[in-house]
């Protein structure tokens, strides 16, 4: 029995050596394939980047307004002739979107010899002077400190502060809500204050939104709330006047209680306020 104990005690060792050799050889022919193929990769990359028969002769841009096609493809840092599997497209789509210009970008490649880049810009909606002057997008969101070289002919808003602005957008207070409204009401067809017309929104937390409008010195007194009525009711006072029912013309006009419209009429001598450095 004790020689028979001996023996299996041997040949189960035996098996053990043996299975840890075989699992040994295993690793090593694995980590052998691993590197074979990570060379294999290599080299294939290699070839493929290099190869000229990738080499972009089409890089197309689309959604372009301000900027231009050589601004872009300047700005993604992609150059005519070079391999389009070279181009890191999510790298690519970070630069782009760096741009103060550039709301959103697409970058894709179209085989054989084609990079693809799509943009979408933002829309300049007004200024907002917070002792800095900005351009604020059509969300309602700052995207650029204003340049010389920016369009100045939209209208400026002024009695905000920073502290309005929600920056993740989910919340904003009633004055900030208050002047997106209004741009909004302006960019509507037939609206009677366009934003082309519109200088100046003046915000006050207490008695709400005073619009300068057409020559900019024409104030109308707005308030809080319930601006689409108010516009409605402005048409009609201003067909009013055009018709000569009363006078020509307007210094203000109050619309914040709309049983109670309050019109002045225009002074001979308007004071020259310069409303964009106030």
């Amino acid at each position: 029995m004790r020689q028979n104990y001996y023996k299996n005690s041997l040949a189960k060792r035996h098996a053990k050596v043996i299975r840890r050799i075989i699992s040994c050889l295993k690793i090593m022919v694995a980590v052998s394939l691993m590197t074979a193929m990570s060379i294999v990769f290599i080299f294939g990359y290699d070839l493929l980047t290099q190869c000229d028969y990738f080499r972009a002769n089409s890089i197309i841009v689309k959604g372009t307004n301000r900027l231009s096609k050589d601004q872009i493809i300047k700005h993604a840092s992609i150059d005519p002739g070079m391999n389009i599997f070279s181009v890191n497209l999510f790298a690519t789509r970070k630069r782009l979107l760096a741009h103060p210009w550039i709301a959103d970008a697409e970058v894709r490649r179209e085989l054989p010899d084609g990079i693809n880049i799509k943009i979408k810009e933002h829309k300049p909606l007004a200024i907002i002077d917070l002792g800095r002057k900005f351009l604020i997008n059509d969300h309602g969101e700052i995207f650029k400190e204003l340049a010389a070289s920016d369009p100045c002919n939209l209208p400026i808003i002024i009695g905000l502060e920073f502290s309005d602005l929600d920056v993740s957008g989910k919340f904003r207070n009633i004055p900030f809500n208050s002047v997106m409204d209004i741009l909004q009401l302006g960019r509507k067809p037939g609206s009677i204050i366009p934003n082309r017309l519109l200088k100046v929104i003046s915000v006050d937390r207490e008695t709400g939104i005073t619009l300068y409008a057409f020559n900019g010195i024409k104030a109308i007194k707005l308030g809080y709330n319930n601006y689409l009525n108010k516009y409605e009711r402005l048409k009609n006072v201003l067909f009013y006047m055009e018709k000569g029912h009363m006078f020509s013309d307007f210094d203000t006009i109050d619309l914040n209680n709309l049983d109670r419209i309050v019109v002045n009429p225009v002074r001979i001598e308007p004071p020259a306020i310069d409303y964009k450095e106030a």
